[in-house]
């Protein structure tokens, strides 16, 4: 059998399952990971308008830059009096008054990219606006604490670069079963029957039975742990929920993966902006609710730290399409029961010392909060996985 064949004849053409330097994965017996604490990541995908999530309602600069679009004090839901929470994020808001959210205000990088592509790439590896990494901040983690691919999942059909290390991937897939199920397909047999004919090369059968065996064991484990718990939480009916559900089952399951990511798309809102973001944040806050109440009953809260953020916010001046273009800092939320300071980590946005674009100018950069997270959850020295020294912010 070709290789050329085998990829285009298997259902696992399209999968995940061939990404480069695929390690050979640990059986359910010998995985060692680090730790129990779990790290869940989420992206609000697209530039989320920061503006327009936490308003400062009193501010008349605010409503001099947004005539249409500025959101009104009784929309809102008051955290201050200064400031409130968008209307859709009623869900959300309980958890902040329940002591279990910190918002950081103003988080970016020296001279911010405006390109959603390059801005996540940013975010992904821990860069710097001037270098182009190969490699995550996960997968570097994976190389240098977990050992192995199954110490990061992303829910999704493809793999991330924030997931890809130098030597070990993450795993990506929505269902454990379906992940299974896959590496069952005829195929798989084929390259094992054949493996002794195999030599250990990346052009022929050598390097398929490599990523079968992989892919195999990954799933295997995976499935065998998930297979008896079902959450019984009642989450929301679309991707975004469905996503939350399987990183709580993924959790709950006593699987030893440290490190979920998920996503949540659609907030390049350059156009009637308003309907479009009131939508997207009610699907986020009725997500999230569920799932850190479902965190909660399980006991798996207090292992468990979330972080959501997006690749770059929004200009502080509408456009004249009722929506608003690609900005720089915004907000990022960490959500858990160990955060050092729930509520406002540090005051909203100056609207009146922008940068020479007209955006918000970074008051913290986005890598001491990795770092935080790396130092004082994952418990590990985040100077090597981070590239330099970035100074935790104590926030866990």
């Amino acid at each position: 059998m070709k290789r050329r064949d085998f990829i285009r004849n298997s259902s696992l053409a399209s999968s995940v399952l061939f990404v480069p330097n695929f390690l050979k994965a640990f059986e359910s017996s010998q995985l060692k990971v680090d730790g129990n604490k779990k790290l869940v990541i989420l992206q609000l995908s697209g530039g989320n308008d920061g503006l327009n999530t936490l308003v400062q309602f009193n501010n008349d600069i605010y409503f001099k830059n947004r005539g249409t679009i500025g959101q009104q004090k009784n929309q809102l839901l008051s955290v201050s009096d200064e400031l409130g929470l968008h209307e859709s994020l009623k869900d959300f808001k309980t958890l902040y008054d329940e002591g279990l959210v910190s918002v950081i205000n103003d988080v970016g990088y020296p001279n911010p990219s405006r390109s959603h592509f390059r801005a996540t790439d940013i975010w992904q590896t821990a860069s710097s606006s001037n270098e182009f990494l190969k490699a995550g901040w996960i997968g570097r983690y994976l190389d240098a604490v977990s050992k192995s691919q199954l110490g990061a999942i992303e829910v999704d059909d493809t793999l991330s670069l924030l997931m890809k290390g130098e030597h070990i991937n993450g795993i990506a897939t929505k269902d454990a079963k379906l992940f299974f199920k896959t590496t069952q397909d005829p195929y798989f047999g084929a390259v094992l029957n054949n493996y002794k004919d195999a030599h250990l090369s990346e052009h022929n059968l050598g390097y398929l039975y490599k990523t079968v065996i992989d892919a195999k064991s990954s799933a295997k484990y995976i499935y065998e742990k998930t297979k008896l718990y079902d959450s019984k939480a009642e989450y929301p009916q679309n991707s975004f929920g469905k996503q939350l559900k399987t990183i709580s089952e993924f959790i709950n399951s006593g699987l030893e993966t440290q490190l979920y990511y998920a996503s949540l798309g659609g907030f390049d809102t350059h156009a009637n902006q308003v309907n479009s973001q009131k939508r997207l944040l009610e699907v986020f806050s009725t997500g999230i609710h569920t799932f850190i109440n479902d965190l909660k009953a399980t006991g798996a809260l207090k292992d468990t730290v979330v972080l959501v953020f997006s690749e770059f916010g929004r200009r502080l001046k509408q456009n004249a399409a009722n929506g608003t273009d690609h900005g720089a800092a915004n907000l990022v939320f960490l959500l858990g029961d160990k955060l050092k300071k729930p509520g406002m980590y540090n005051a909203p946005a100056n609207l009146v010392d922008l940068d020479s674009n007209g955006d918000i100018k970074y008051k913290v950069d986005f890598r001491n909060i990795y770092a935080s997270l790396l130092k004082d959850w994952l418990l590990t020295q985040p100077d090597a996985i981070l590239n330099g020294k970035f100074e935790s912010l104590n926030l866990v």
